[in-house]
């Protein structure tokens, strides 16, 4: 099949790189993460294998963002980023301005690696602080503590990062208001240019799925939803996606998913997602980083899925919907679909909720806070 892949004109690429390993499992995480050793130089001939097949496909394609994902990415030595960027950067075309972002773990960090990254390339960063309770971060198996965040943050800024993001949770086990906009007030006094802010979701096959917490009632979750965004929004964070708040500079990797644009998977079950012949493909590779080594090695790559119509129309929607003020009407193309179908599908979608295709593809103000109930009038 990626023999007949045509090089037409296509959405944005970017590229995701997963770095499968951490120091300690998190109870909440549902992610591809593992505690094993790390064989890193192993890895990393991997990854170049699985880039080198991947560019050779792509190498006229554009790349707006190059995203080091985890697992927990800071553990990567400063020479593997650099060596990893150097080959990205010699066998594809990167925009003059690629965002190029790595994860970070603020008890898996310190100055002079972040000063490494910065270095390497590495041109934004997030910090996944999650908490600055003591209290809480325990509760979620984290390995840092409220200082250990605080001096992650500076020392990012020292580093010469101007983009940083900070992930925070809410919805934690024993959180209540009070101790949720408290994490907010901390982190906004920080001023980072960006904040993803989401609820602590119980996800299969984790050990709170297994051992559930105690978490805040309904009618908590609604007050801290509702008053942490007030707070955001009045501290100059604007809302453009569900869980994301930016000053100026929304994170153009993740708007390119919302966007439905196209992104390259490297690493051990990474996703990867390919316009091509008029039709959408995915792909994922292998999640044991032991197998996903020994396909490299041996020149396997994963299968590309061509995605059905119906469960393209759905995808577009979940996607472009959760971004505030939606996509522009062009942006239907990226579907693969005739524009018929897409308005067919609106039409089922109230006023008050949606705005109609001949302005963008976005949800009213209502619509914006009952998303899943605009996605079920589209899908019914």
């Amino acid at each position: 099949m990626l023999e007949r892949l045509t090089r037409e004109v296509q959405p944005p690429l970017s590229i995701y790189i997963h770095w499968p390993w951490c120091i300690r499992k998190c109870p909440y995480c549902d992610f591809n993460s593992h505690e094993q050793g790390i064989d890193e130089q192993r890895y990393l001939a991997a990854l170049e294998r699985d880039l080198q097949t991947q560019s050779d496909w792509f190498a006229q394609s554009r790349i707006e963002s190059v995203f080091f994902g985890g697992g927990t990415p800071s553990l990567m030595s400063v020479a593997t980023v650099e060596r990893i960027l150097a080959k990205i950067q010699a066998s594809m075309r990167l925009d003059s301005d690629c965002e190029i972002t790595l994860e970070a773990n603020p008890g898996a960090l310190d100055c002079s690696r972040l000063a490494g990254y910065r270095q390497a390339g590495i041109n934004r960063i997030s910090i996944g602080v999650q908490s600055f309770s003591e209290q809480s971060l325990q509760a979620l198996g984290r390995i840092h503590g409220r200082l250990d965040a605080v001096r992650a943050y500076d020392c990012a800024v020292e580093a010469g990062f101007q983009r940083i993001n900070l992930d925070l949770m809410y919805g934690l086990p024993g959180q209540n208001l009070f101790l949720a906009l408290a994490d907010l007030r901390l982190a906004i006094g920080l001023a980072p240019e960006h904040i993803s802010w989401y609820q602590l979701t119980i996800e299969p096959n984790t050990v709170f799925y297994r051992d559930r917490p105690v978490l805040p009632d309904e009618e908590i979750m609604e007050c801290i939803d509702e008053e942490g965004r007030h707070l955001l929004e009045t501290s100059g964070y604007r809302q453009y996606e569900v869980s994301a708040f930016s000053r100026a500079h929304p994170s153009r990797h993740n708007m390119n998913y919302w966007q439905f644009g196209d992104y390259l998977a490297l690493g051990a079950g990474a996703h990867g997602k390919l316009s091509r012949e008029g039709s959408v493909f995915r792909y994922q590779h292998t999640r044991m980083p032991g197998d996903y080594m020994s396909a490299m090695e041996q020149g396997r790559m994963p299968q590309l899925q061509e995605v059905a119509p119906d469960e393209r129309i759905r995808e577009f929607f979940m996607n472009v919907l959760r971004l505030r003020n939606g996509v522009p009407l062009e942006y239907y193309q990226r579907s693969h679909m005739p524009l018929e179908r897409l308005l067919a599908a609106v039409e089922s979608v109230p006023e008050d909720l949606l705005i109609k295709p001949e302005h963008s593809w976005c949800c009213t103000p209502r619509g914006y806070s009952l998303l899943n109930q605009v996605l079920m009038n589209l899908f019914a």
